[in-house]
């Protein structure tokens, strides 16, 4: 080889090396991602409809798994009594960022952690202690709060009894906790002031198929005209088996989802969960690039939306008033 042809043969190749040395120097970010119940095999993209918007909008601004992030994810798999042990196991490992997509789980991990970072998907974080100020956390927590107040428990009743007026007998499915406590007692109360009969379909920890199953058996038995959830988070991932367990009572139910609604459900009442799920993936972006929670607003969602499914409203033989109709954000016709 000639000194020419050494000399051009090394000024080929510099960018090639250059390029090598750039990818080797990428700080790769660690973020835990956390569910109660959802299995880790759908918290990704293309899985889940709720982590498939959110790493999606992540990789929208720029964070990519396997190139300049790392996701670990973590299951709870529905075992409450597992969640402590979860969170030391989360926070043992020392990851950039925690995203935790529950009221109950985030205050495990806030006393397992007071330094790493945590972006929230919520109820109320003041009334279950998370923070102290919306507009100021002041700590190692933000995130998103979906909680209009409990009213909305009663208000979804209500919502229901316009679409079915001689609703008489209404079964509420929920955990023992949410029943007794106060969004139940919300519920408990609207029933009383519509004249409405409620009873409690309870199902237990964790969430299962069997119990589900158990609980419609016992609703098919009695002389039951519409059906209600709670906003619990493993109804959500049951969602599909709850439609269609709907669907074989032949029962007109208020979910709380909208994707419950758009897969056959009758109605839904709640928040619309895209933009705050935009939100969260904004604030780990921010976190990740040297924002401090504790000064970053926990923001209080405020877009609810009511869905109407008319095309199942025809194969119950319900006939919804034209002016709910006409309040709904959506209709599935």
């Amino acid at each position: 080889m000639t000194r020419r042809e050494f000399f051009l043969a090394v000024a080929m190749l510099a960018p090639m090396a250059r390029d090598a040395i750039a990818q080797q120097s990428v700080t790769k970010k660690r973020i835990a991602v956390v569910s109660t119940i959802m299995k880790v095999t759908d918290m990704r993209i293309g899985g889940d409809p709720f982590y498939d918007l959110l790493f999606t909008e992540l990789k929208r601004l720029g964070y990519v798994e396997g190139e300049n992030l790392i996701i670990d994810r973590y299951s709870g798999e529905g075992v409450s009594q597992r969640y402590p042990d979860l969170a030391r196991e989360v926070v043992s490992t020392k990851p950039d960022l925690i995203v935790s997509a529950s009221s109950g789980l985030t205050s495990i991990f806030k006393a397992e952690t007071s330094t790493i970072p945590i972006v929230a998907y919520t109820g109320d974080p003041i009334r279950f202690g998370l923070i102290s100020s919306l507009a100021h956390p002041g700590g190692n927590i933000t995130g998103v709060s979906v909680d209009a107040g409990i009213e909305i428990w009663g208000k979804r009743l209500a919502l229901l009894t316009e679409a079915v007026p001689k609703l008489a007998n209404v079964v509420f499915i929920s955990s023992q906790p949410a029943w007794d406590m106060a969004g139940g007692n919300a519920v408990r109360e609207t029933a009383q002031k519509l004249g409405i009969s409620l009873t409690s379909a309870i199902v237990a920890n964790p969430f299962g198929e069997a119990d589900y199953r158990r609980a419609f058996g016992s609703i098919r038995r009695d002389q039951v005209d519409g059906l209600m959830f709670s906003d619990e988070f493993p109804h959500w991932a049951n969602r599909d088996l709850l439609v269609q367990l709907v669907k074989e009572t032949r029962l007109p139910a208020m979910f709380v989802h909208r994707f419950e609604v758009e897969a056959g459900g009758l109605m839904s009442y709640s928040y619309d969960g895209s933009p705050g799920l935009r939100t969260n993936a904004k604030q780990i972006v921010e976190i990740l690039r040297g924002a401090n929670p504790a000064d970053m607003p926990y923001v209080q969602e405020v877009r609810f939306e009511l869905v109407i499914n008319l095309k199942t409203a025809k194969a119950l033989g319900l006939d919804i008033p034209a002016g709910l109709v006409a309040r709904a954000d959506a209709v599935v016709e």
